[in-house]
């Protein structure tokens, strides 16, 4: 892969917002995208390399909600 194709897809990291957003009490975790409140504030300013350490988690959060 050149250079330029690993920095595009660095760049682009979509964020897993389902415009379903309300938060657990129990979890922490969004309903809808399972993300903490911190995670969801913070996701603008995350590198891709924290944008996919948070979705890689997201997936056994589900078991959580």
């Amino acid at each position: 892969m050149s250079h330029v194709a690993l920095i595009k897809r660095d760049a682009e990291v979509a964020s897993p917002c389902v415009d379903v957003c309300r938060m657990d009490a129990a979890s922490g975790y969004c309903e809808g995208c399972r993300r903490t409140l911190e995670e969801i504030a913070c996701w603008s300013i995350y590198t891709p390399a924290e944008k996919r350490a948070v979705l890689a988690q997201l997936p056994s959060r589900k078991k959580a909600l």
